[in-house]
């Protein structure tokens, strides 16, 4: 791992932005103490967490078609005959959705003792997480930094981009239907636009383009 990539808040405690473990390139282990080690006994901020806030840090950029997959990591259970930790899948983040608060339980840390909570992150595929969170329900487990809840990959990562002929075609169709009302006929019955008319629709699409820049992906009527 060359760099950090995702930093994580627990409720109540610092920052932190080095995983504990790296199993393989793309999959870290964060253990987190479940109560802020320098806080004083007895203090609010000594109170086992019960969320933890996951983000990529500024200028990372994952590989395209990818997410971050949360994770909370349990120990084995040797009543159930368990060898391996297991994997509680929370959510995920990503491109357009850099950050997310997860809910991993009512207080961390109060099942027994003083044993870390482990979160895990996975860099996976982004159609993949985004499948799992529709089918594991995670709207009421997790919160985009923004405040929106559901999906936290967004929805653009997972679905097949609009062609470069579709774009275009969006765009005529567009000026089109802003330009048609300002035709005009010469002499000869021949259909002009004026430039006027033009350079203001250029006006109105570049002010569209700018406070709603995906809206050419959507097939709306332009």
């Amino acid at each position: 791992m060359s760099q950090p990539l995702f930093g994580l808040i627990p409720a109540g405690q610092p920052v932190i932005i080095s995983p504990t473990e790296a199993p393989s390139p793309t999959s870290f282990l964060y253990a987190i103490p479940p109560t802020n080690p320098n806080s004083p006994p007895g203090s609010a901020i000594s109170k086992p967490f019960g969320h933890v806030v996951v983000f990529l840090l500024p200028g990372v950029v994952l590989p395209p078609g990818t997410a971050a997959a949360i994770y909370l990591v349990t120990p084995p259970s040797p009543a159930l005959g368990q060898t391996a930790p297991n994997f509680k899948f929370l959510g995920g983040i990503g491109p357009g959705k850099e950050s997310a608060i997860f809910k991993v339980g009512p207080g961390a840390g109060t099942g027994g003792g003083n044993e870390n909570v482990v979160i895990g992150v996975s860099v996976e595929d982004a159609e993949s997480v985004a499948s799992r969170m529709a089918a594991a329900g995670t709207t009421s487990a997790a919160t985009s930094g923004n405040g929106t809840e559901g999906a936290l990959v967004p929805v653009s990562v997972a679905r097949q981009q609009p062609s470069t002929l579709v774009l275009a075609q969006r765009i005529i169709k567009n000026a089109f239907n802003f330009l048609s009302s300002y035709t005009g006929s010469t002499p000869g019955q021949m259909e002009v636009v004026p430039l006027k008319a033009f350079e203001e629709w250029w006006k109105k699409f570049e002010s569209k383009v700018r406070t709603d820049p995906g809206f050419l992906e959507r097939d709306d009527d332009q």
